[in-house]
């Protein structure tokens, strides 16, 4: 993790004082650092520019305006978009407005997030959460623009993930992949995926869907030697997973 003032503060005692100098200013700079929170040298562009530094909840939805304004208009399915992300996290009113506030940030395109996802690189849930999230904003409207695409795949590169990693993620919001059934089945498909009924309180069927995820989520199998045929299975099963959760959320309506 990059500590500007810390940095600066080292610096600036070493040329004062050497090393007593450089370890009491590492120690102020410290304490700056973290009262401003200040991770990154974008923190500091930010504040120098008179803009607050972004939070963690903050980070995702400057990143969804900012797709969402790349081609030029925000359209409908952008906004219902957020809001859908906004539920999906369960977020409280007072975090809702200044997620609507990051969000209509993002679409002015001036905050450098380089810093913000490098910060993040050691992070592989958090990267993966917010590139998911990047690809369910581009495919809203129903198709993914050049500028969307170069958009996720640069700050892929940021996060530490390879192109070919972060397209990987593409297939799993395509609207034009096909659904898991007909559209008469799909539903009681869903229900029998996640082991829920058809009466089964929402509550219940995230945690469900939560519990399923954690179980057969790729990440699962890094480092465990698993077969590359054994990641596709697993791949593919968290896709089934979102898909179905997906249908019985848009037809129970929560």
């Amino acid at each position: 993790m990059l500590w500007p003032s810390t940095l600066i503060g080292a610096g600036a005692g070493f040329a004062i004082a050497s090393i007593p100098g450089a370890l009491l200013g590492a120690l102020m700079g410290h304490a700056m650092d973290r009262r401003l929170q200040l991770h990154s040298w974008a923190h500091v562009r930010a504040r120098l520019g008179g803009k607050p530094a972004l939070r963690d909840d903050e980070l995702l939805f400057v990143m969804l305006g900012r797709l969402a304004k790349s081609d030029g208009r925000v359209v409908d399915g952008h906004i219902l978009q957020a809001k859908q992300e906004m539920h999906r996290l369960d977020l409280s009113d007072h975090a809702r407005q200044r997620a609507i506030a990051a969000f209509n940030r993002g679409k002015t395109g001036g905050d450098h997030l380089k810093g913000y996802l490098r910060h993040l690189k050691r992070q592989p849930h958090a990267a993966e959460g917010l590139l998911r999230a990047c690809w369910r904003m581009i495919w809203a409207d129903g198709k993914a623009t050049f500028q969307e695409r170069e958009l996720i795949l640069l700050w892929g590169k940021w996060l530490g993930w390879t192109p070919a990693k972060v397209k990987a993620l593409a297939t799993d919001y395509d609207p034009r992949r096909k659904p898991l059934t007909g559209s008469g089945g799909a539903y009681q498909e869903a229900l029998e995926l996640l082991g829920v009924a058809a009466d089964t309180e929402p509550a219940q069927i995230k945690r469900a869907y939560r519990r399923l995820i954690s179980r057969h989520h790729p990440d699962k199998l890094v480092g465990s030697g698993a077969s590359p045929s054994q990641v596709r299975d697993a791949t593919e099963r968290t896709r089934e997973l979102h898909q179905a959760y997906a249908v019985i959320r848009q037809r129970r309506n929560f």
